[in-house]
């Protein structure tokens, strides 16, 4: 299948514009990590502190994964491919732990037991919020995979194992290694979980670094290598996914036979109910018993009404940001993959590792320097939210549009339509559904994010994330439990329409 080989302009600005953005912090951390010298810079990465804060951060990140990765898939394949009783129900609480923020279910199970600080802790937490990020691609490359393989794998006597093994597994492969790139990509940027549960990763002590303002160059220095890290999951992710393509075949894909769970059905509930208990039931208790049981609750309905508002809107216009600039960039991936598409793709992922608070010092960087008259004003906060989520909302296109027939796009071309014509024609309409499950995507993780929203919000602004913070690190419990429940609650309307979107792409309605 023949493809333009030259980028359309209108495509290649807003990528690189995309990308540029981006790469913000990274040219903060150089400004800063080379300001005392080479010499210097190799002498704070050779340090023995620095091997132990890597071998920690890699240990962590490939325990959540490798969980992450299990879970999400095993849960993805329940509800999209066997007749797991209740299935369209389970797809939606299984992807709840969306709604409910990593420093919330870190400080649920430190306020129970605080002997599970440390690592089993961090990695308990981050598993139960991170799993759904390999659970979305796999679902929706799951629903792509053609179920004449399956038929043909069940007339010859396969049993419900070997079709998983040989079958779904290995076409679900790139979307697992998406998904898995995610997780490892927030894992390195998570500060909340970590610093609840007393955690030292580099996370933890870049926050403290900046915090303290004794050592900026050297939290800089260990930001830098977080990149690096980035940068080989990125690549390690882009290899691992190759060349991706649209289902063959004419016509309205056929939809899926259940497979039969028969005697495994009793094992996927409890195994269904168990992870939805630990990562969704578990910190909901505990926001009841911080309501019911711990006294001087000062906190009214009245006080909670202005962060959600806050939030919303904050979260709104997040979503709206990033995702006109996702569309190009992912666009341009999926349909013109080169060297250089690729390289604009990777550098918009590179930030995602960076710690909340390396990315909110870098915009006020930027501020300082190019953007003096939006230092510490909204526009700048959603700038800094671009920077942060963009990898969100580019995987999601790119994966639509890469579902899409480019065969139709050919068709047009062929009749004379020019590229930007059949973008805006074609290619984009039939990626709507991705871009919305993007939109939704980034708005529900802006919603819980702590960091940035700490450091750049304008004066008076108030979040849900903020004035939560603000409560559980005093260990404020009961003043904490109303905007924890406004938060989770109101997380779940966006989590709950991305389940319904991706049961409508994969023609589920059951």
């Amino acid at each position: 299948m023949s493809r333009p080989r030259r980028l359309p302009l209108a495509l290649a600005m807003p990528a690189a514009v995309a990308a540029a953005v981006s790469l913000a912090p990274v040219w903060y951390l150089v400004d800063r990590t080379l300001s005392s010298g080479l010499g210097h810079f190799v002498d704070e990465v050779w340090q023995r502190r620095t091997l132990e804060l890597v071998l920690r951060s890699s240990g962590l990140t490939l325990a959540v994964t490798a969980a992450c990765v299990v879970i999400g898939t095993l849960a993805a394949w329940l509800v999209v491919r066997t007749d797991l009783p209740g299935r369209r129900v389970w797809r939606v609480v299984l992807l709840l732990p969306l709604a409910v923020p990593s420093y919330l279910s870190a400080f649920a199970w430190v306020s129970w037991r605080p002997d599970l600080a440390g690592f089993w802790g961090a990695a308990l937490v981050l598993t139960c919020t991170s799993y759904p990020y390999v659970m979305l691609p796999v679902m929706a490359a799951l629903a792509r995979l053609d179920p004449a393989h399956d038929d043909v794998a069940r007339s010859m006597g396969s049993g419900l194992g070997a079709v998983l093994r040989r079958i779904h597994l290995p076409g679900v492969r790139t979307a697992v290694a998406a998904g898995a790139l995610l997780v490892g990509l927030y894992v390195l940027s998570d500060f909340g979980a970590v610093a609840a549960m007393r955690y030292e990763v580099f996370t933890f002590v870049v926050y403290g670094a900046y915090r303290a303002g004794f050592d900026p160059t050297r939290a800089a220095i260990l930001a830098t290598i977080l990149v690096a890290a980035a940068s080989v999951l990125v690549v390690a992710e882009s290899r691992a996914r190759g060349r991706a393509s649209a289902r063959l075949g004419s016509g309205a894909p056929r939809a899926a036979r259940p497979l039969p769970l028969g005697r495994l059905t009793p094992f996927a509930l409890s195994g269904c109910a168990v992870v939805t208990a630990l990562a969704v039931g578990f910190p909901l208790w505990r926001i009841v018993v911080w309501m019911t049981r711990i006294e001087a609750v000062d906190t009214s309905i009245a006080d909670v009404v202005g962060p959600l508002l806050g939030t919303v809107r904050l979260a709104a216009l997040a979503a709206l940001a990033t995702t006109a600039l996702a569309i190009p960039l992912g666009i341009s991936v999926a349909r013109y993959p080169s060297l250089l598409t690729r390289s604009l793709e990777r550098s918009a992922y590179v930030a995602h590792a960076l710690p909340g608070i390396v990315i909110a010092i870098s915009m006020v960087f930027v501020g300082v320097k190019i953007l003096r008259p939006w230092y510490l004003e909204l526009p700048l906060l959603v700038l800094a939210y671009v920077v942060l989520l963009l990898p969100l909302a580019v995987g999601s296109v790119r994966s639509s549009v890469e579902q899409s027939p480019a065969r139709l796009e050919e068709t047009a071309r062929s009749l004379g339509e020019s590229p930007l014509g059949v973008i805006r024609r074609i290619t984009a309409p039939l990626a709507i559904p991705g871009i919305a499950s993007g939109a939704t995507l980034v708005m529900l993780t802006a919603m819980k994010e702590l960091p940035v929203t700490l450091i750049l919000r304008p004066a008076g602004t108030d979040t849900l994330a903020t004035r939560l913070w603000n409560f559980t690190s005093v260990s404020d419990y009961g003043d904490a439990a109303p905007y924890a429940a406004a938060i989770v609650v109101f997380a779940a309307i966006p989590t709950a329409l991305l389940s319904l979107s991706e049961a409508g792409r994969s023609g589920d309605r059951r």
